[in-house]
């Protein structure tokens, strides 16, 4: 087998304690996240890095002249969303890293799991002829229906 991108293999105790850690995750973020429809993410007005720094600001105005706002504004609503926003990102950062490199594992896995078949396939053919395989043969022969290649014409 000649291509091993994954490497590493956690044993199942590890699988256990890896499913107990992502349940505690969602235990604790679940109860403050929301699911925006389609339309509501794209009406949603965005605060983006640029806006960050005027979110700050205005924050910081409004609480210092809490009296020129209406009364049913909510400032500490204001802050606490600020805050929690500034808390969640901390984390985005983190948990998307670690999505990157979930993705890439499970394409490597993927990717090490395809190589191995296709070689030991190519083995079968060649060597499981006379060995009573065949009937596995052709069953694994089924994933390469249809797929035929076309010889392209000679290059004059």
């Amino acid at each position: 087998m000649n291509q091993n991108l994954a490497f590493q293999h956690l044993s199942a105790d590890q699988w256990v304690a890896v499913d107990q850690a992502i349940a505690a995750l969602q235990d604790a973020l679940v109860p403050a996240l929301v699911s925006l429809t389609e339309r509501q993410r794209r009406r949603a007005v965005k605060m983006g890095d640029g806006s960050q720094a005027f979110c700050r600001i205005a924050c910081d105005v409004a609480r210092k002249n809490a009296g020129l706002l209406p009364r049913d504004f909510d400032l500490e609503e204001m802050a606490r969303d600020l805050a929690s926003h500034d808390a969640l990102a901390e984390r985005f950062v983190v948990l998307s890293n670690l999505m990157e490199r979930v993705r890439d594992t499970d394409l490597a896995l993927g990717s090490d799991a395809m190589a191995a078949s296709l070689e030991a396939y190519a083995h079968l053919k060649v060597a499981g002829k006379a060995e009573g395989v065949d009937g596995l043969r052709k069953l694994l022969s089924r994933r390469f229906r249809g797929q035929r290649r076309t010889e392209e014409p000679a290059k004059v």
